[in-house]
Protein backbone atom coordinates (compact mmCIF):
# COMPACT_ATOMS: atom_id res chain seq x y z
CA UNK A 1 0.00 0.00 0.00
CA UNK A 2 1.49 3.37 -1.26
CA UNK A 3 0.68 7.05 0.19
CA UNK A 4 1.18 9.67 -1.82
CA UNK A 5 1.16 13.53 -1.40
CA UNK A 6 -0.74 15.96 -3.34
CA UNK A 7 0.71 18.24 -5.42
CA UNK A 8 -0.15 21.51 -3.46
CA UNK A 9 -0.09 19.97 0.56
CA UNK A 10 -0.22 22.40 3.07
CA UNK A 11 3.29 21.19 4.20
CA UNK A 12 5.74 24.11 4.25
CA UNK A 13 7.45 25.20 7.34
CA UNK A 14 7.62 27.92 8.88
CA UNK A 15 11.51 28.49 9.82
CA UNK A 16 10.90 31.65 11.44
CA UNK A 17 8.63 34.97 12.66
CA UNK A 18 9.51 37.98 10.45
CA UNK A 19 7.63 40.61 8.81
CA UNK A 20 7.67 40.46 4.94
CA UNK A 21 5.82 42.16 2.22
CA UNK A 22 4.91 38.69 0.66
CA UNK A 23 3.07 38.23 4.49
CA UNK A 24 -0.22 40.57 3.50
CA UNK A 25 -2.90 39.24 2.03
CA UNK A 26 -3.33 40.46 -2.19
CA UNK A 27 -6.78 38.61 -3.34
CA UNK A 28 -5.82 39.89 -6.78
CA UNK A 29 -1.79 38.29 -6.81
CA UNK A 30 -0.38 34.71 -7.17
CA UNK A 31 2.41 36.09 -6.30
CA UNK A 32 1.58 37.28 -2.86
CA UNK A 33 -0.31 33.84 -2.32
CA UNK A 34 -3.26 35.33 -1.94
CA UNK A 35 -5.48 33.45 0.24
CA UNK A 36 -2.75 30.66 0.30
CA UNK A 37 -0.84 32.57 3.41
CA UNK A 38 -1.52 32.66 7.32
CA UNK A 39 -1.41 36.86 7.52
CA UNK A 40 -4.83 38.71 7.78
CA UNK A 41 -4.07 42.09 6.30
CA UNK A 42 -5.51 45.42 8.09
CA UNK A 43 -8.33 45.93 5.52
CA UNK A 44 -9.75 49.23 5.22
CA UNK A 45 -13.00 48.36 4.38
CA UNK A 46 -15.26 51.38 4.32
CA UNK A 47 -15.53 53.09 0.53
CA UNK A 48 -13.51 56.53 0.16
CA UNK A 49 -16.50 59.21 -0.97
CA UNK A 50 -13.75 61.14 -2.72
CA UNK A 51 -15.70 62.77 -5.06
CA UNK A 52 -18.36 63.99 -2.27
CA UNK A 53 -21.87 64.60 -3.68
CA UNK A 54 -21.60 63.15 -7.42
CA UNK A 55 -25.35 64.04 -7.98
CA UNK A 56 -26.28 67.38 -10.35
CA UNK A 57 -29.92 67.15 -10.35
CA UNK A 58 -31.65 70.04 -7.89
CA UNK A 59 -31.55 73.11 -10.63
CA UNK A 60 -35.39 72.85 -11.72
CA UNK A 61 -36.61 71.85 -8.54
CA UNK A 62 -35.24 75.22 -7.25
CA UNK A 63 -36.89 77.43 -9.48
CA UNK A 64 -39.57 75.39 -11.26
CA UNK A 65 -42.43 72.79 -10.76
CA UNK A 66 -44.06 70.00 -11.99
CA UNK A 67 -47.28 69.37 -13.55
CA UNK A 68 -48.86 65.72 -14.67
CA UNK A 69 -50.32 65.87 -18.31
CA UNK A 70 -52.22 63.49 -20.49
CA UNK A 71 -51.12 64.25 -24.16
CA UNK A 72 -48.94 63.82 -26.76
CA UNK A 73 -47.83 67.51 -26.57
CA UNK A 74 -48.08 70.42 -24.66
CA UNK A 75 -49.28 73.89 -26.50
CA UNK A 76 -49.17 77.01 -24.53
CA UNK A 77 -49.51 80.63 -25.93
CA UNK A 78 -47.53 84.05 -24.86
CA UNK A 79 -48.91 87.54 -25.32
CA UNK A 80 -47.73 89.54 -28.40
CA UNK A 81 -45.55 93.27 -27.53
CA UNK A 82 -48.51 96.06 -27.09
CA UNK A 83 -47.07 98.54 -29.39
CA UNK A 84 -46.73 98.49 -32.98
CA UNK A 85 -43.12 98.51 -34.11
CA UNK A 86 -42.13 97.42 -37.51
CA UNK A 87 -38.71 96.68 -39.44
CA UNK A 88 -39.08 97.32 -43.09
CA UNK A 89 -37.19 98.73 -46.31
CA UNK A 90 -37.61 102.37 -46.90
CA UNK A 91 -37.67 104.18 -50.05
CA UNK A 92 -37.43 107.70 -49.82
CA UNK A 93 -38.71 109.19 -53.05
CA UNK A 94 -41.82 106.52 -53.13
CA UNK A 95 -44.88 107.71 -53.48
CA UNK A 96 -44.52 111.35 -53.32
CA UNK A 97 -42.24 111.23 -50.12
CA UNK A 98 -41.53 108.14 -48.78
CA UNK A 99 -42.65 104.78 -48.82
CA UNK A 100 -41.75 102.16 -46.13
CA UNK A 101 -42.25 98.06 -46.97
CA UNK A 102 -42.70 96.26 -44.23
CA UNK A 103 -40.42 93.13 -43.76
CA UNK A 104 -40.46 91.91 -39.89
CA UNK A 105 -42.11 93.23 -36.40
CA UNK A 106 -39.67 94.38 -34.36
CA UNK A 107 -38.21 91.13 -33.04
CA UNK A 108 -37.64 89.57 -36.01
CA UNK A 109 -40.70 87.39 -36.69
CA UNK A 110 -41.88 86.80 -40.13
CA UNK A 111 -45.25 85.29 -41.68
CA UNK A 112 -45.86 81.83 -39.72
CA UNK A 113 -44.22 82.96 -36.28
CA UNK A 114 -47.26 84.62 -35.20
CA UNK A 115 -46.89 87.87 -37.19
CA UNK A 116 -48.90 88.34 -40.23
CA UNK A 117 -46.93 90.82 -42.89
CA UNK A 118 -50.49 92.04 -44.60
CA UNK A 119 -51.90 92.32 -40.78
CA UNK A 120 -49.24 94.13 -39.26
CA UNK A 121 -51.35 96.95 -37.50
CA UNK A 122 -50.70 100.33 -39.15
CA UNK A 123 -53.30 102.10 -40.66
CA UNK A 124 -53.83 105.39 -42.45
CA UNK A 125 -53.77 108.72 -40.49
CA UNK A 126 -51.42 106.85 -37.62
CA UNK A 127 -48.47 108.99 -37.02
CA UNK A 128 -45.00 107.28 -36.82
CA UNK A 129 -41.54 107.38 -36.10
CA UNK A 130 -39.01 106.23 -38.79
CA UNK A 131 -35.75 105.09 -37.86
CA UNK A 132 -32.00 104.76 -39.73
CA UNK A 133 -28.87 106.15 -40.63
CA UNK A 134 -28.58 108.12 -37.40
CA UNK A 135 -31.68 109.91 -38.33
CA UNK A 136 -34.88 109.96 -37.15
CA UNK A 137 -38.66 111.38 -38.99
CA UNK A 138 -41.54 112.00 -37.69
CA UNK A 139 -44.79 111.18 -40.48
CA UNK A 140 -48.53 110.52 -40.73
CA UNK A 141 -49.65 106.96 -43.00
CA UNK A 142 -51.42 108.46 -46.33
CA UNK A 143 -51.96 105.10 -47.66
CA UNK A 144 -51.76 101.57 -46.59
CA UNK A 145 -52.00 98.74 -49.02
CA UNK A 146 -51.52 95.22 -47.43
CA UNK A 147 -47.23 95.69 -46.38
CA UNK A 148 -46.74 98.55 -48.36
CA UNK A 149 -46.95 102.49 -46.59
CA UNK A 150 -47.11 105.72 -47.77
CA UNK A 151 -45.69 108.32 -45.53
CA UNK A 152 -45.41 111.87 -45.83
CA UNK A 153 -42.99 113.72 -43.11
CA UNK A 154 -43.84 116.24 -40.90
CA UNK A 155 -41.23 119.17 -41.01
CA UNK A 156 -39.33 117.89 -44.05
CA UNK A 157 -40.27 118.10 -47.77
CA UNK A 158 -39.22 114.69 -48.09
CA UNK A 159 -37.67 111.48 -46.15
CA UNK A 160 -33.89 112.12 -47.29
CA UNK A 161 -31.38 111.07 -44.86
CA UNK A 162 -33.42 107.46 -44.03
CA UNK A 163 -31.17 104.55 -45.27
CA UNK A 164 -32.86 102.21 -48.51
CA UNK A 165 -30.94 99.33 -47.18
CA UNK A 166 -33.15 96.40 -46.90
CA UNK A 167 -34.97 95.63 -43.60
CA UNK A 168 -32.54 98.98 -42.17
CA UNK A 169 -34.90 100.73 -41.52
CA UNK A 170 -37.89 101.00 -38.00
CA UNK A 171 -41.60 102.14 -38.02
CA UNK A 172 -42.99 102.80 -34.71
CA UNK A 173 -46.92 103.91 -34.26
CA UNK A 174 -46.71 106.88 -31.36
CA UNK A 175 -50.26 107.56 -32.13
CA UNK A 176 -52.87 109.47 -34.83
CA UNK A 177 -54.48 112.74 -36.12
CA UNK A 178 -57.09 113.45 -37.82
CA UNK A 179 -59.11 116.81 -39.63
CA UNK A 180 -62.25 118.22 -37.82
CA UNK A 181 -65.21 116.25 -38.76
CA UNK A 182 -63.21 113.16 -39.73
CA UNK A 183 -64.50 109.46 -40.00
CA UNK A 184 -63.29 106.24 -40.31
CA UNK A 185 -65.40 105.93 -43.45
CA UNK A 186 -64.56 106.26 -47.21
CA UNK A 187 -61.83 104.19 -49.38
CA UNK A 188 -59.15 104.66 -45.81
CA UNK A 189 -61.52 103.27 -43.81
CA UNK A 190 -59.81 101.84 -40.79
CA UNK A 191 -60.04 98.18 -39.18
CA UNK A 192 -59.51 97.25 -35.50
CA UNK A 193 -56.74 95.83 -34.43
CA UNK A 194 -57.06 92.38 -33.10
CA UNK A 195 -54.32 91.35 -30.38
CA UNK A 196 -52.36 88.22 -31.24
CA UNK A 197 -50.19 85.80 -29.67
CA UNK A 198 -47.38 83.17 -30.57
CA UNK A 199 -48.31 80.00 -29.85
CA UNK A 200 -45.42 77.34 -28.92
CA UNK A 201 -45.57 73.75 -28.09
CA UNK A 202 -43.28 70.74 -26.68
CA UNK A 203 -43.19 67.09 -26.69
CA UNK A 204 -42.35 64.67 -24.00
CA UNK A 205 -39.44 61.76 -24.55
CA UNK A 206 -39.28 58.54 -22.96
CA UNK A 207 -36.38 58.24 -20.78
CA UNK A 208 -35.49 54.28 -19.27
CA UNK A 209 -32.66 52.78 -17.48
CA UNK A 210 -32.43 49.38 -15.14
CA UNK A 211 -30.28 47.45 -13.49
CA UNK A 212 -29.93 43.93 -13.02
CA UNK A 213 -27.89 41.32 -10.12
CA UNK A 214 -28.37 37.59 -10.04
CA UNK A 215 -29.61 35.98 -7.63
CA UNK A 216 -26.12 34.54 -6.12
CA UNK A 217 -24.94 38.15 -6.33
CA UNK A 218 -27.44 39.57 -4.18
CA UNK A 219 -26.53 37.25 -1.48
CA UNK A 220 -22.86 37.38 -1.58
CA UNK A 221 -21.27 39.25 1.57
CA UNK A 222 -18.32 41.83 0.57
CA UNK A 223 -15.20 43.35 2.27
CA UNK A 224 -15.98 46.58 1.54
CA UNK A 225 -18.80 48.52 3.18
CA UNK A 226 -20.74 50.60 0.76
CA UNK A 227 -22.54 54.05 1.54
CA UNK A 228 -25.15 55.41 -1.67
CA UNK A 229 -26.46 58.64 -2.01
CA UNK A 230 -29.71 57.73 -0.98
CA UNK A 231 -27.96 56.48 2.69
CA UNK A 232 -28.38 52.85 2.28
CA UNK A 233 -25.14 51.38 4.10
CA UNK A 234 -23.97 47.73 4.17
CA UNK A 235 -21.97 45.09 2.87
CA UNK A 236 -24.14 44.22 -0.12
CA UNK A 237 -22.43 45.15 -3.52
CA UNK A 238 -25.76 45.43 -5.51
CA UNK A 239 -27.03 47.71 -2.76
CA UNK A 240 -24.67 50.41 -4.18
CA UNK A 241 -25.03 49.61 -7.43
CA UNK A 242 -28.81 50.01 -7.76
CA UNK A 243 -28.50 53.43 -5.77
CA UNK A 244 -25.94 54.34 -8.80
CA UNK A 245 -27.67 53.87 -10.90
CA UNK A 246 -30.49 55.82 -9.45
CA UNK A 247 -29.12 58.61 -9.05
CA UNK A 248 -27.70 58.35 -12.63
CA UNK A 249 -31.01 57.90 -14.22
CA UNK A 250 -32.71 60.72 -11.34
CA UNK A 251 -29.46 63.01 -13.22
CA UNK A 252 -30.56 62.34 -16.66
CA UNK A 253 -33.83 62.97 -16.25
CA UNK A 254 -32.50 67.19 -15.56
CA UNK A 255 -29.47 66.51 -18.00
CA UNK A 256 -32.14 65.86 -20.55
CA UNK A 257 -34.45 68.86 -19.69
CA UNK A 258 -31.11 71.34 -19.95
CA UNK A 259 -29.57 69.79 -23.28
CA UNK A 260 -32.61 67.69 -25.16
CA UNK A 261 -33.70 69.80 -28.70
CA UNK A 262 -35.98 68.69 -31.14
CA UNK A 263 -35.10 66.29 -34.10
CA UNK A 264 -34.94 68.22 -37.43
CA UNK A 265 -33.99 66.52 -40.74
CA UNK A 266 -32.11 63.62 -39.19
CA UNK A 267 -33.92 61.03 -40.99
CA UNK A 268 -31.68 57.96 -39.30
CA UNK A 269 -32.88 59.18 -35.80
CA UNK A 270 -36.23 59.44 -37.61
CA UNK A 271 -36.29 55.61 -38.54
CA UNK A 272 -34.69 54.69 -34.97
CA UNK A 273 -37.26 55.76 -32.57
CA UNK A 274 -40.28 55.36 -35.20
CA UNK A 275 -41.10 58.25 -35.94
CA UNK A 276 -43.26 59.22 -38.73
CA UNK A 277 -42.19 62.57 -39.47
CA UNK A 278 -39.51 65.07 -39.16
CA UNK A 279 -39.68 66.82 -35.91
CA UNK A 280 -41.75 63.67 -34.10
CA UNK A 281 -38.55 63.09 -32.19
CA UNK A 282 -36.49 65.03 -29.73
CA UNK A 283 -37.98 67.46 -26.81
CA UNK A 284 -36.65 71.25 -26.38
CA UNK A 285 -34.49 71.60 -23.28
CA UNK A 286 -33.69 74.94 -21.90
CA UNK A 287 -30.36 75.50 -23.76
CA UNK A 288 -31.52 75.07 -27.02
CA UNK A 289 -34.95 77.23 -26.38
CA UNK A 290 -32.92 80.26 -24.90
CA UNK A 291 -30.78 79.71 -28.00
CA UNK A 292 -34.02 79.63 -29.97
CA UNK A 293 -36.30 81.82 -28.48
CA UNK A 294 -34.18 83.89 -26.13
CA UNK A 295 -30.45 85.81 -25.89
CA UNK A 296 -27.28 84.99 -25.60
CA UNK A 297 -24.53 86.96 -24.24
CA UNK A 298 -20.75 86.09 -25.13
CA UNK A 299 -19.38 88.97 -23.27
CA UNK A 300 -18.34 92.49 -24.23
CA UNK A 301 -14.88 91.51 -24.88
CA UNK A 302 -15.44 87.89 -26.12
CA UNK A 303 -13.42 86.02 -23.35
CA UNK A 304 -15.54 82.92 -21.22
CA UNK A 305 -15.08 84.38 -18.09
CA UNK A 306 -15.30 88.69 -19.17
CA UNK A 307 -18.04 88.89 -16.88
CA UNK A 308 -17.96 92.89 -16.06
CA UNK A 309 -19.81 95.59 -15.30
CA UNK A 310 -19.74 96.26 -19.14
CA UNK A 311 -21.40 92.94 -19.73
CA UNK A 312 -24.18 93.43 -17.27
CA UNK A 313 -25.09 96.66 -18.50
CA UNK A 314 -25.31 95.49 -21.80
CA UNK A 315 -27.19 92.65 -20.57
CA UNK A 316 -29.98 95.37 -18.44
CA UNK A 317 -30.54 96.96 -21.88
CA UNK A 318 -31.24 94.07 -23.36
CA UNK A 319 -34.07 92.98 -20.27
CA UNK A 320 -35.18 96.18 -20.69
CA UNK A 321 -36.25 95.69 -24.18
CA UNK A 322 -37.99 91.90 -23.05
CA UNK A 323 -40.07 91.93 -20.08
CA UNK A 324 -37.86 94.10 -18.05
CA UNK A 325 -38.40 91.45 -14.82
CA UNK A 326 -36.82 93.22 -12.08
CA UNK A 327 -35.93 89.98 -9.89
CA UNK A 328 -33.06 87.46 -11.99
CA UNK A 329 -31.36 84.17 -10.55
CA UNK A 330 -27.67 83.87 -11.89
CA UNK A 331 -26.11 80.27 -12.30
CA UNK A 332 -22.64 79.83 -13.58
CA UNK A 333 -19.61 78.03 -13.60
CA UNK A 334 -16.86 78.50 -11.12
CA UNK A 335 -14.93 80.93 -13.77
CA UNK A 336 -17.82 83.12 -13.98
CA UNK A 337 -19.06 82.90 -10.23
CA UNK A 338 -15.47 84.15 -9.45
CA UNK A 339 -15.35 86.87 -12.02
CA UNK A 340 -18.47 88.40 -11.10
CA UNK A 341 -17.31 88.63 -7.06
CA UNK A 342 -13.86 89.94 -8.13
CA UNK A 343 -16.46 92.92 -10.17
CA UNK A 344 -18.00 93.23 -7.05
CA UNK A 345 -15.49 93.93 -4.85
CA UNK A 346 -13.82 96.12 -7.22
CA UNK A 347 -16.61 98.63 -6.40
CA UNK A 348 -15.62 99.15 -3.42
CA UNK A 349 -13.75 102.38 -3.02
CA UNK A 350 -11.98 101.20 0.76
CA UNK A 351 -11.14 98.08 -0.65
CA UNK A 352 -7.71 98.77 -2.62
CA UNK A 353 -5.95 96.34 -0.46
CA UNK A 354 -8.87 93.33 -1.42
CA UNK A 355 -9.78 93.18 2.39
CA UNK A 356 -12.85 95.47 3.11
CA UNK A 357 -15.99 93.97 0.86
CA UNK A 358 -18.54 94.49 3.58
CA UNK A 359 -20.03 96.15 6.51
CA UNK A 360 -18.00 94.63 9.41
CA UNK A 361 -15.61 95.38 12.20
CA UNK A 362 -11.84 94.71 10.26
CA UNK A 363 -9.92 92.73 13.32
CA UNK A 364 -7.08 89.73 13.17
CA UNK A 365 -9.70 87.36 14.06
CA UNK A 366 -12.14 87.91 11.65
CA UNK A 367 -12.88 85.50 8.87
CA UNK A 368 -12.75 87.12 5.58
CA UNK A 369 -16.29 86.41 3.16
CA UNK A 370 -14.82 87.19 -0.50
CA UNK A 371 -18.02 85.70 -1.95
CA UNK A 372 -21.18 87.69 -3.22
CA UNK A 373 -24.84 86.01 -3.20
CA UNK A 374 -26.44 88.92 -4.59
CA UNK A 375 -26.18 92.77 -5.87
CA UNK A 376 -28.25 94.88 -7.33
CA UNK A 377 -27.56 96.97 -10.78
CA UNK A 378 -30.04 99.80 -11.87
CA UNK A 379 -33.93 98.80 -11.02
CA UNK A 380 -32.62 95.22 -11.28
CA UNK A 381 -31.99 92.17 -8.29
CA UNK A 382 -29.26 89.46 -9.26
CA UNK A 383 -29.20 86.53 -6.97
CA UNK A 384 -25.88 84.20 -8.01
CA UNK A 385 -25.58 80.74 -7.36
CA UNK A 386 -22.92 77.69 -8.37
CA UNK A 387 -24.42 75.51 -11.35
CA UNK A 388 -22.46 72.27 -10.28
CA UNK A 389 -23.32 70.84 -13.92
CA UNK A 390 -21.48 73.32 -15.36
CA UNK A 391 -18.16 72.65 -13.14
CA UNK A 392 -17.99 68.90 -12.78
CA UNK A 393 -15.71 67.35 -15.38
CA UNK A 394 -18.42 64.31 -15.42
CA UNK A 395 -20.50 66.55 -16.88
CA UNK A 396 -20.42 69.81 -18.80
CA UNK A 397 -18.00 70.50 -16.68
CA UNK A 398 -15.44 68.33 -19.36
CA UNK A 399 -17.37 69.35 -22.68
CA UNK A 400 -16.80 73.29 -22.06
CA UNK A 401 -13.28 72.52 -21.76
CA UNK A 402 -12.83 71.48 -25.33
CA UNK A 403 -15.90 73.36 -26.43
CA UNK A 404 -14.52 76.73 -27.42
CA UNK A 405 -16.77 79.60 -28.04
CA UNK A 406 -19.82 76.87 -27.99
CA UNK A 407 -19.06 76.13 -23.93
CA UNK A 408 -21.87 77.49 -21.54
CA UNK A 409 -21.00 79.14 -18.68
CA UNK A 410 -24.08 80.64 -17.27
CA UNK A 411 -27.56 81.23 -17.22
CA UNK A 412 -29.90 84.02 -16.28
CA UNK A 413 -33.40 83.07 -15.38
CA UNK A 414 -36.24 85.52 -14.26
CA UNK A 415 -37.44 84.64 -10.84
CA UNK A 416 -41.29 84.86 -10.46
CA UNK A 417 -44.56 83.43 -12.42
CA UNK A 418 -46.01 84.14 -15.63
CA UNK A 419 -49.68 84.41 -16.88
CA UNK A 420 -50.47 82.13 -20.13
CA UNK A 421 -53.22 80.48 -22.01
CA UNK A 422 -53.31 77.01 -21.56
CA UNK A 423 -55.06 75.59 -24.88
CA UNK A 424 -55.71 71.98 -23.13
CA UNK A 425 -57.57 73.29 -19.98
CA UNK A 426 -58.72 76.18 -22.07
CA UNK A 427 -58.25 78.76 -19.22
CA UNK A 428 -55.32 81.15 -17.93
CA UNK A 429 -53.18 79.88 -15.41
CA UNK A 430 -50.39 81.01 -13.36
CA UNK A 431 -46.59 79.26 -13.61
CA UNK A 432 -42.88 79.60 -13.18
CA UNK A 433 -41.14 80.55 -16.06
CA UNK A 434 -39.59 77.16 -16.01
CA UNK A 435 -41.92 73.76 -14.76
CA UNK A 436 -41.33 69.93 -15.81
CA UNK A 437 -44.79 68.36 -17.43
CA UNK A 438 -44.75 64.54 -16.98
CA UNK A 439 -47.01 62.07 -18.17
CA UNK A 440 -49.82 60.37 -15.61
CA UNK A 441 -52.95 59.83 -15.44
CA UNK A 442 -55.35 57.46 -12.90
CA UNK A 443 -53.68 54.16 -14.47
CA UNK A 444 -50.00 55.42 -14.55
CA UNK A 445 -47.85 58.02 -13.37
CA UNK A 446 -44.74 57.94 -15.62
CA UNK A 447 -43.14 61.35 -13.45
CA UNK A 448 -40.65 58.73 -12.37
CA UNK A 449 -41.50 54.94 -12.20
CA UNK A 450 -39.79 51.87 -10.42
CA UNK A 451 -40.59 48.27 -10.59
CA UNK A 452 -39.07 44.95 -10.12
CA UNK A 453 -39.00 42.01 -11.60
CA UNK A 454 -37.15 38.59 -11.45
CA UNK A 455 -37.17 35.48 -8.72
CA UNK A 456 -35.29 37.68 -5.94
CA UNK A 457 -37.08 38.71 -3.48
CA UNK A 458 -40.72 39.09 -4.30
CA UNK A 459 -41.00 36.33 -7.35
CA UNK A 460 -42.64 37.33 -10.45
CA UNK A 461 -40.74 35.23 -13.36
CA UNK A 462 -38.63 32.37 -13.81
CA UNK A 463 -35.63 34.51 -14.38
CA UNK A 464 -32.71 33.59 -11.67
CA UNK A 465 -32.19 37.52 -11.45
CA UNK A 466 -33.65 40.90 -9.81
CA UNK A 467 -34.03 43.65 -12.45
CA UNK A 468 -35.32 47.23 -11.27
CA UNK A 469 -36.51 49.21 -14.28
CA UNK A 470 -36.46 52.91 -14.59
CA UNK A 471 -38.87 55.01 -16.76
CA UNK A 472 -40.17 58.38 -16.99
CA UNK A 473 -41.74 60.81 -19.33
CA UNK A 474 -41.67 64.35 -19.60
CA UNK A 475 -40.62 67.79 -21.28
CA UNK A 476 -39.66 70.80 -20.32
CA UNK A 477 -41.30 74.39 -20.55
CA UNK A 478 -39.76 77.32 -21.62
CA UNK A 479 -42.18 80.13 -20.87
CA UNK A 480 -41.20 83.56 -22.07
CA UNK A 481 -37.79 82.57 -23.28
CA UNK A 482 -37.10 86.20 -24.42
CA UNK A 483 -36.72 87.30 -20.71
CA UNK A 484 -33.71 84.78 -20.61
CA UNK A 485 -29.92 85.01 -20.72
CA UNK A 486 -27.50 82.11 -22.24
CA UNK A 487 -23.88 82.97 -20.93
CA UNK A 488 -21.53 81.64 -23.93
Amino acid sequence: MAISAGTNLNSVAAPQKQTLSSNYLDLASTANQGWAQQYVPDLMEKEAEVFGNRTISGFLSQIGAEEPMTADQVVWSEQSRLHISLKGTMDVDGNTNGTFTVVTDIDGNVSGDGFAIADHGVRVNDTVLLSSNNKVIKALVTAVANQVIDVEPYDAADCTGLSEVASATTLLVYGSEFKKGDTYGGSDSRTANEPTFKSFNNKPIILKDYYEVSGSDASRIGWVEITSEEGQSGYLWYLKAESDTRSRFTDYLEMSMLESQIGENSTAVDTTLGASADKGVGTQGLFDAIEDRGNITSGVTGVNAATDLAEFDAILAEFDKQGAIEENMIFVNRASSLAIDDMLASMNSYGSGGTSFGVFSNDEEMALNLGFSGFRRGSYDFYKSDFRYLNDKATRGGINATAGSAAIRGVFVPAGTSTVYDQQLGKNLTRPFLHVRYRASQTDDRKMKTWVTGSVGAATSSLDAMQIHFLSERCLITQGANNFMLMK
